[in-house]
C-alpha cells in the first residue's frame, strides 16, 4: 500500500467497512494497472486484485506484443492481417483506433522500464548499454506469430507478459496515489437510482469480511472465462465473473461462442503451459506422432503460421485420429543455442519436466485461451452503464472478431487502458458540473447525454429464456449440501467435450439439460439473487461458492446459447452441422438483465419459461433445428 492511502485513510478500519475512492479498478493485470498508471496523479485509484497479484492471465502470456514498429510494415498491413483473422466480425473502427495506437503504446511500456529484447548486435559492433526507460521501439526485436504477415511482435525473451506486468506493478506500488488490495474479490456493481456505477460490493479474503467500496467512477478489469474449461491457459481466478456483473447491472454481452483455443498446449498430465507461437514463428512444425507427417501443409499454405482457429482444429482432427491425445511441435532442426537463447522460460521448464526441446519433440494439445466476446464496450473501454469502463478480455471492442489475431491482446490491454485513463477525467469534470448546476430531476437525462453508450452494427438478439426462471431463488433456501466442488469439476468437463473446438446441436441441447440439472440441485437460476449482502461475514464465507458456482453455471448457460443460436462456422466457432459461412457476419448480442426482465413484465417477449433457441443467422441454407422447450 502507499504511503499516501493507508488503511485509515481508505476507511479498512471502519466498523461500518465503507470504503472511499475515486476510481476502482477491478482487476490488476496488464488492462488494469496501464489504466491505473496513465490516470491523473490526482485522482485516488483502488485496484483489486482477486488473488496474489501475479495470478494473471497478463503475468503468463509469453509470445509479445502486436505493433507495427518494423520500417516495412504499416498500420494499414496490421489491420487487415486482423481483419483476415476476425473472420468478418472485427469492428473496423475501433480495430483501426486500437492498431493505430500501437507504436505508442509499446513505447509507453518502454518508457516503464519493460526490458524488451533488443535486435541483436552485429559481431563487430560496439557494446552499446541503455536504460530499459531509453529504449525505442526501433531498438527492438520482433518476431513472428501466425496471421502476421510479417514480423510484427515485440516480446521480452519467452516470458512477455510477465516482464511487463513486474515493471508496471513496481511502477504502481511506488505511486503514491495507487492502493493495490491482494485477495479482495468484487461480488457485485453498484448503481444508484439513475444507473450511474459508483462501486462494488467486495469481499476481503485476508480478513474474511464484506466491504462496500464507493467510486466516483469502476474500471472492469477482471480478465476471460478461461477456467469454464477443463484444459486452460488462464489461472483459476478467470471465471468470467466481471462479465456476469456487468450484464447483471445493464450492459450487453457481445459474441460469448468465440472462445479461442490456443493451438499448443502443453499435452503432458494437467499442464496449463503453453508453448509459444512464436516458436512456429521461428520455424517450428507440427507432426503427427504415428506417421511423421508435417500434417499442416496439407491444411493451409501459412502451415503452421494460420491462424489459431484453423490450427487448432486441424490438431484437434489429428488427435481424433491418432488417439493419443497430442501431436508433435518439433524445434530440433533450429540451433540450440538460439532456442536456448530465444525461448529460455520455454526450454528450462520443459528441460525440468524431462524434454530437452534442442532434440526432443514437444508434446502438445490445444486449450482453451482467449475470450474474444465480453461486455460492449467502444475503444475508449465506454461501456452501457453510466461510469463503468471495461478493459482487456473481459471486454468486447471488435477488435478480435471470430478470432484473435496473435499477441493483439496485450496491446488491447494498454491501448485501451490508455485511452480509459484520458475519457475517464473528462466525465468526472462532466458530471461534477452537472451535479452543481442541474436539478436531480434533470441529472439522469444530461448524464446519458455525457455518457455515449458503444454502437454496434449488423447485430442479432440471443433469444434467453423467461425472467421469471430467474426470479425463484432466495437466498434462504440454498442447498448447501450441494457438491460445489464436484459440479465445478464436472462443468469443465462438461464444456470441454460439448463446447470445445467443435460443437453441434445435439452436444449444446444436452449441455443445456445438465447445466439446469446442476442449477435444479442448487436450488437456484441466478446468482443475481443470492443476497449475501446482509449476511455476517461468517455466513458470507460460507455461502461464497455456491454463489460462485451459480453465476459460473449461468455464464456458461449464456455462452452455449449463444454458441448454440449461431447456424454456420465462423472463426474459433465450428459447428459440424453448420460448417459453412452463412451469407451475412453478424455480431452475436445478449440484452442485459434488466432488460430481460422488463420485457417479461411487460409481456412483450414471447417464450414463457421456454427456452426458444431460434437461429441468429438468416440464411437460406441453414437448417432449423428442433426447439428445446419446457426444460
Amino acid at each position: 500500500m502507499s504511503a499516501a492511502l493507508t488503511a485509515k485513510s481508505l476507511g479498512l478500519d471502519s466498523p461500518a467497512a465503507i470504503v472511499q475512492t475515486d476510481v476502482l479498478i477491478i482487476g490488476a493485470g496488464l488492462a488494469g494497472l496501464s489504466t491505473a498508471l496513465a490516470l491523473p496523479k490526482s485522482l485516488n485509484i483502488t485496484i483489486l486484485s482477486k488473488a496474489a497479484l501475479e495470478v494473471c492471465s497478463s503475468h503468463y502470456a509469453q509470445g509479445g506484443i502486436a505493433a507495427s514498429l518494423d520500417k516495412e510494415d504499416s498500420v494499414a498491413d496490421h489491420i487487415a492481417d486482423t481483419l483476415i483473422a476476425g473472420a468478418g466480425l472485427c469492428d473496423a473502427n475501433n480495430t483501426s483506433r486500437i492498431l493505430s495506437a500501437g507504436q505508442q503504446a509499446v513505447q509507453w511500456l518502454c518508457e516503464q522500464g519493460v526490458p524488451f529484447t533488443q535486435i541483436p548486435q552485429e559481431d563487430n559492433a560496439e557494446p552499446v548499454t541503455k536504460l530499459q526507460t531509453e529504449l525505442q521501439t526501433a531498438d527492438l526485436h520482433l518476431t513472428k506469430e501466425g496471421g502476421h504477415g510479417c514480423r510484427r511482435v515485440a516480446h521480452a525473451d519467452d516470458a512477455t507478459g510477465r516482464h511487463i506486468m513486474e515493471a508496471l506493478t513496481i511502477k504502481a506500488q511506488n505511486a503514491a496515489n495507487i492502493t493495490i488490495l491482494p485477495y479482495h474479490e468484487a461480488l457485485s456493481l453498484l448503481t444508484d437510482s439513475d444507473n450511474q456505477c459508483q462501486g462494488a460490493q467486495v469481499f476481503d479474503h485476508n480478513n474474511q469480511r464484506q466491504l462496500t467500496f464507493c467510486s466516483r467512477a469502476v474500471v472492469l478489469a477482471s480478465g476471460g472465462m478461461g477456467q469454464l474449461f477443463k484444459r486452460a491457459s488462464a489461472p483459476n481466478v478467470c471465471v468470467g465473473d466481471g462479465v456476469m456483473m456487468a450484464w447483471q447491472v445493464g450492459c450487453r454481452l457481445a459474441n460469448l461462442e468465440f472462445i479461442q483455443f490456443h493451438p499448443t498446449g502443453l499435452a503432458l498430465d494437467d499442464s496449463s503451459f503453453l508453448i509459444s507461437e512464436a516458436l512456429r514463428g521461428e520455424g517450428g512444425r507440427l507432426y503427427c506422432p504415428q506417421t511423421g507427417k508435417r500434417f499442416m501443409l496439407d491444411v493451409d499454405k501459412r502451415a503452421e503460421l494460420a491462424p489459431r482457429d484453423i490450427v487448432a482444429r486441424a490438431i484437434a482432427e489429428q488427435i481424433n485420429k491418432n488417439g493419443l491425445g497430442y501431436v508433435n511441435l518439433d524445434v530440433s532442426h533450429l540451433p540450440a543455442e538460439f532456442l536456448q537463447e530465444h525461448f529460455p522460460q520455454i526450454y528450462q521448464t520443459l528441460l525440468e519436466l524431462g524434454i530437452d526441446i534442442t532434440t526432443d519433440p514437444i508434446p502438445v494439445a490445444p486449450t482453451a485461451h482467449y475470450s474474444c466476446g465480453g461486455v460492449v464496450t467502444d475503444a475508449n473501454g465506454v461501456t452501457d452503464v453510466a461510469g463503468l469502463y471495461a478493459a482487456g478480455e473481459v471486454a468486447y471492442t471488435g477488435l478480435h472478431g471470430a478470432n484473435r489475431l496473435a499477441s493483439n491482446s496485450l496491446l488491447e490491454c494498454v491501448v485501451v487502458g490508455r485511452n480509459i485513463a484520458a475519457d475517464l477525467p473528462r466525465y468526472l469534470a462532466a458530471i461534477e458540473t452537472l451535479e452543481t448546476t442541474l436539478p436531480h430531476a434533470n441529472l439522469n437525462k444530461f448524464i446519458h447525454d455525457t455518457w455515449i453508450a458503444p454502437t454496434l452494427k449488423d447485430s442479432q438478439r440471443i433469444t434467453l429464456p423467461s425472467s421469471t426462471e430467474y426470479e425463484s431463488y432466495t437466498n434462504d433456501n440454498v442447498n448447501i449440501n450441494a457438491d460445489t466442488t464436484g459440479i465445478t469439476a464436472e462443468l469443465k468437463a462438461l464444456m470441454t467435450s460439448h463446447m470445445g473446438i467443435t460443437r453441434d446441436a445435439q452436444q449444446l441441447e444436452q449441455a443445456l439439460l445438465q447445466i439446469q440439472q446442476w442449477q435444479q440441485q442448487l436450488n437456484c437460476y441466478d446468482s443475481n439473487q443470492l443476497s449475501i449482502y446482509n449476511k455476517d461475514n461468517a455466513t458470507i464465507l460460507n455461502e461464497l461458492p455456491y454463489f460462485q458456482l451459480a453465476r459460473q453455471l449461468q455464464l456458461a448457460t449464456l455462452v452455449i446459447q449463444s454458441a448454440y443460436q449461431r447456424y454456420e462456422s465462423r472463426g474459433g466457432h465450428y459447428r459440424q452441422d453448420y460448417p459453412h459461412l452463412a451469407s451475412t457476419p453478424r455480431t452475436s448480442v445478449i440484452a442485459p438483465l434488466s432488460k430481460l426482465r422488463e420485457a417479461d413484465k411487460t409481456g412483450s417477449r414471447e417464450g414463457g419459461i421456454d427456452w426458444l433457441l431460434q437461429p441468429i443467422i438468416d440464411d437460406t441454407e441453414a437448417r432449423m433445428v428442433n426447439t428445446v422447450a419446457n426444460i
